[in-house]
């Protein structure tokens, strides 16, 4: 590992080494020996030494606030609310920072720290003073309001989850983070992305006992707006451990790997030409659970609740034939009282999947399948499922044996989401709303499956909850937000 790089604290000493460095960079005399390989080696080091440049900025600024007895008394006052009353000030600790380009700064910090309960308090006049065995929990306020108890700056922890969570493993994470002139150790990488993403489950958390007490702020994102929910599950293999004894070779447990389904949802906004809308001001929610359905749901009201749901223009709800969701979500939107204009909806490519699979049954040549198929489809999409099922129910009629089971199995997928009144299209797409589920079949793909889902993935079940709230985050682009808050909840004045 490369070793840290002590910061100079001299801006004017900073800029004459950089100079130095990149002018002899710049030198092309030896024009024969330039080719592609030569510059992009050129390219790589210029760079590195702008990130260190970079990185003696931030320790200059650090240090600066550091040493500002009024900015370390404001970060007192920012912590209070941290500190219990047996928490006393313990002169300062030396820490050391560690900002992009390896720039480690040492800065020498307020300390408070708590007062055992449990200890004794000797009194002596021969001393004149008390002592006092303290515990050796303690903080530096100025660290812990800005986001840097880790010895790290706020953006070098915020890059590292981000990479931790949406590369393929930490291994590949690493990798970019040196790029980054970010370099530490893998296992590092990997304790301080679960500790971010956990601070955000917390965070989470909060909201939903706020929704519990009624409490729960009311943003009105979706006021006026044109609101698609989607939701669907995926597939992970989560880590169970054995009971009993240790085995004597490794002194651990053994492990089973059980398939669990995360639930996932999406909640966007579309135009009025029903393309998604995506901005700072109505971002994409993206959001899921290892948990089950009944934690599911009240993340999903959390989310409709805090965005304004019930302000809503129009709201539609389009999933696949889960039972789970059209037996749950429907009563969810009725209590949150979304508008009159509510539509529910099973996804029409898994619905035409289904008489794709009826076709096989049916026909046995190709090209009366797919004439069929074709002819099924635009009927389905017209409203008419009523029409759509009698036909099915002539082909079952005649048909015996496993054929029989086959198409019986794919007319009641299409009957019972006729019956759910699933299967309105045609008005649907007159709105202009989207008749597909994509975007959640996308979220699953993008979060689940390209880095949680393998024969060889065995995921503990807290660590897995953490990287599918990670990587929902990111792929809503909505890290820089996430972040935000993150760092803000360390923020606790004696009042909050």
């Amino acid at each position: 590992m490369t070793k840290n790089i002590c910061a100079t604290l001299d801006l004017n000493k900073s800029i004459r080494t950089f100079q130095l460095n990149v002018t002899k960079l710049l030198d092309f005399a030896n024009i024969p020996e330039w080719d592609g390989k030569n510059l992009k080696e050129r390219e790589e080091e210029i760079r590195v030494q702008a990130l260190i440049l970079a990185g003696e900025c931030i320790a200059l600024l650090l240090y600066n606030l550091s040493t500002s007895p009024n900015f370390l008394d404001y970060s007192v006052a920012q912590t209070q609310g941290w500190r219990s009353p047996n928490t006393q000030k313990h002169g300062y600790k030396k820490r050391q920072i560690v900002t992009i380009g390896n720039v480690e700064v040492t800065l020498n910090l307020p300390y408070v720290l708590e007062q055992n309960p449990t200890s004794k308090t000797f009194d002596n006049s021969a001393l004149k003073e008390q002592k006092i065995k303290t515990s050796n929990q303690g903080f530096c306020p100025f660290l812990k309001w800005l986001g840097m108890s880790e010895s790290i700056t706020p953006l070098v922890w915020s890059t590292i989850a981000k990479y931790g969570a949406i590369s393929g493993s930490f291994e590949a994470a690493r990798t970019t983070l040196i790029d980054w002139g970010i370099n530490i150790s893998l296992k590092r990488i990997e304790r301080l992305t679960y500790y971010f993403g956990k601070i955000g489950i917390d965070l989470r958390k909060n909201k939903l006992n706020d929704l519990e007490s009624g409490t729960l702020s009311n943003l009105n994102t979706l006021k006026d707006q044109r609101v698609v929910i989607a939701a669907d599950g995926g597939r992970t293999r989560i880590r169970i451990n054995k009971k009993g004894r240790r085995k004597v070779k490794t002194n651990r447990h053994g492990f089973v790997g059980e398939w669990m389904e995360p639930k996932l949802l999406t909640i966007y906004v579309v135009n009025e030409q029903g393309k998604k809308i995506k901005t700072s001001a109505i971002p994409v929610t993206n959001d899921g659970t290892y948990s089950g359905y009944k934690e599911f749901l009240k993340i999903l009201e959390m989310y409709l609740v805090n965005l304004g749901i019930s302000e809503a223009k129009q709201v539609l709800l389009i999933a696949d034939g889960a039972d789970w969701i059209w037996i749950h979500i429907p009563p969810l939107l009725k209590k949150l009282k979304c508008p009159l204009e509510t539509y529910q909806l099973l996804d029409f490519y898994h619905a035409a999947s289904h008489l794709q699979d009826f076709a096989d049954a049916a026909f046995s040549t190709n090209d009366e399948r797919q004439q069929w198929f074709q002819k099924a489809r635009k009927t389905l999409k017209k409203g008419q499922a009523l029409d759509l099922m009698r036909n099915m129910g002539e082909f079952i009629f005649e048909a015996n044996g496993e054929r029989l089971k086959t198409l019986v199995r794919e007319r009641n997928y299409i009957l019972k989401a006729y019956r759910r009144r699933l299967l309105n299209y045609n008005s649907v797409a007159l709105k202009k709303l989207p008749l597909g589920s994509g975007a959640v079949e996308s979220l699953i793909r993008q979060v689940v499956n390209l880095r949680m889902k393998g024969n060889s993935k065995f995921w503990l079940q807290d660590n897995a909850e953490i990287m599918l709230h990670l990587r929902c985050q990111w792929i809503a682009k909505s890290w820089d937000n996430f972040s935000d808050s993150i760092f803000n909840s360390f923020i606790k004045p004696q009042s909050a």
